[in-house]
């Protein structure tokens, strides 16, 4: 930091973010003097290059719908233009995950970015530079990314998430940059009913159980729907525990939720709902299409859903017919009224998703770096979340303001979230931070502005596993493990739920023992290293 500071010509503070634009190359790095690949100084746009970068990623459904290529979207033009490289991008066909493999395995003709979740990967991001699928980043970010540089230094708790245990930056990543930006979706009920019935926003469980039945009582309705594979936010945080892995809030260790007593206790009562009527008789096969059709038709009254697909635009569509259509998001309830809520189910900051990294193959490291970098600077910044200035958003009171064309859906009716994505990724994900103005102008209504300060619990994001990095062994053998445990916790989930097995003593048991063998408590303990290990870089 104490050598860009001679050079800093822009020094925008947005919330915690720090943006930085160089006004020369630090130390001679990235000058013609030196031998670089640009006569532009580093931290400089456009970038005065000949070379053409090569870019691999999915292209999000948002662009998908309206554009074959990002280059073709008026953000990609937008993007070229503002940063000077030339860039091709290639978007797979078919499943992401089994179109990088492929390529991963040929190891052939391989691109200079490839945007990826390398989380996810088995052996994760240290496995992915051990073999050569990509760089360390730490001497390309010293050089030609002063932008990231700076940001991650003014947020120590990003920095600490976007490397690895020994030190390794991978990628450039996608980070959420505010807590409004964390919570998407959760609990949602028909407001106007609850008026009609005379009935107050439920609170606890049994409160929760109690309008439910006047919904079944009086509405004769499904109480209750959901998509089943998302059954890990129907309730079960007021049961004291979390799906999968977290981070228990008295001990800061680690937790597999799906064997706490507290996952018994959820089990138990969601399985007695589902008998008495209260949750969508069809819950192990229902999609989400037909979710939102009965909560749009009136056939439905509560559900779990996102605030935009789903309270948006069923909100848009029944209002037609029924203008005091209106959806309620509530937090989880509790189970004894005055109890604490301490877990919820917010996004991480940094979650790996749709992060860029640099390829070992790649002979374009300072013109990828640099143009990567283009996204966590201020002028970028806007770009990646706004999109084009004077088209796509102006500014108002110092604020990028999404202009009439975009919040009408371009004049093509498209919908928001569509129009937004032709002109930037602030919907998405990339190389850039997530700006809290996306989300607040993108919420429009307010029953969705208020559903984002409902579902805020603070603190919760501590409870959450973070992208840790188990060592390459511990990766596969954890994988191993929890795959068929997977698939077996959610088999004998779903027989309680429909009541083909009893929720007793006995069945839980043995459920229990049956984790254990299947070698639950060594993958608790291999997630709890790796976490002692994130805690400490």
């Amino acid at each position: 930091m104490k050598k860009l500071i001679p050079c800093l010509s822009v020094l925008l503070m947005v919330g915690a973010v720090v943006f930085v634009t160089a006004c020369s190359a630090s130390s001679g790095t990235g000058s013609a003097a030196s031998g670089s690949a640009a006569k532009t100084p580093v931290g400089q746009y456009p970038v005065d290059t000949s070379v053409t970068l090569r870019y691999w990623l999915v292209l999000h459904a948002n662009m998908a719908a309206n554009f074959t290529n990002m280059a073709d979207t008026p953000f990609g033009k937008e993007l070229l233009k503002q940063t000077g490289v030339k860039v091709s991008f290639e978007h797979p066909a078919g499943t992401a995950a089994d179109a990088f493999n492929l390529m991963v395995a040929s190891g052939q003709d391989m691109p200079d970015i490839i945007e990826y979740n390398w989380v996810t990967l088995v052996g994760g991001p240290e496995k992915a530079i051990s073999d050569g699928t990509i760089i360390k980043l730490n001497d390309a970010i010293d050089k030609y990314a002063p932008n990231l540089k700076a940001v991650l230094g003014a947020n120590p708790d990003w920095d600490r998430m976007v490397k690895t245990d020994g030190g390794d930056y991978y990628v450039f990543p996608f980070i959420r940059g505010d807590e409004k930006l964390l919570y998407s979706q959760g609990l949602m009920i028909r407001n106007d009913w609850l008026k009609e019935l005379g009935l107050q926003p439920p609170q606890t469980i049994q409160d929760w159980h109690d309008v439910l039945a006047a919904f079944r009582d009086k509405k004769k309705i499904t109480p209750f729907t959901i998509v089943w594979t998302n059954r890990n936010r129907m309730f079960m945080p007021g049961f004291g525990i979390l799906d999968g892995m977290y981070i228990g809030a008295g001990d800061n260790k680690v937790h597999f939720g799906n064997m706490e007593t507290g996952y018994r206790n959820w089990i138990a009562t969601m399985a007695q709902w589902y008998q008495e009527g209260l949750i969508d008789k069809d819950i192990a096969t229902i999609t989400t299409n037909q979710q939102n059709q009965k909560m749009s038709s009136g056939t439905a009254g509560a559900t779990v859903a996102s605030i935009g697909s789903g309270m948006g635009t069923w909100t848009d569509a029944a209002r037609a017919a029924n203008p005091n259509y209106e959806i309620l998001a509530l937090q989880y309830p509790v189970v004894n009224r005055g109890d604490k809520l301490v877990y919820s189910i917010p996004n991480l900051p940094y979650n790996g998703q749709d992060s860029p990294a640099i390829s070992g193959k790649s002979k374009n490291v300072e013109i990828a770096a640099r143009f990567l970098d283009y996204g966590y600077s201020a002028q970028g910044h806007n770009v990646y979340n706004f999109g084009t200035e004077g088209v796509s958003y102006t500014m108002v009171n110092d604020v990028p303001t999404y202009t009439p064309m975009i919040m009408s859906g371009t004049g093509k009716k498209w919908p928001l979230a569509q129009a937004m994505s032709a002109y930037s990724r602030g919907p998405m994900a990339g190389p850039f931070v997530q700006d809290k103005g996306y989300i607040e102008q993108y919420y429009a209504a307010p029953e969705q502005a208020q559903a984002l300060l409902n579902y805020i619990l603070p603190g919760a994001t501590s409870y959450l596993m973070p992208a840790v990095t188990p060592t390459q062994a511990e990766s596969r053998e954890y994988a191993t493990i929890m795959n068929d445990i997977t698939t077996y916790v959610a088999e004998k989930t779903t027989r309680w739920m429909l009541g083909n097995d009893p929720v007793n003593d006995a069945t839980w048991n043995d459920y229990v023992s049956t984790l254990q063998k299947m070698g639950i408590d060594r993958a608790i303990a291999i997630q709890n290293s790796a976490l002692d290990r994130y805690n400490k870089r």
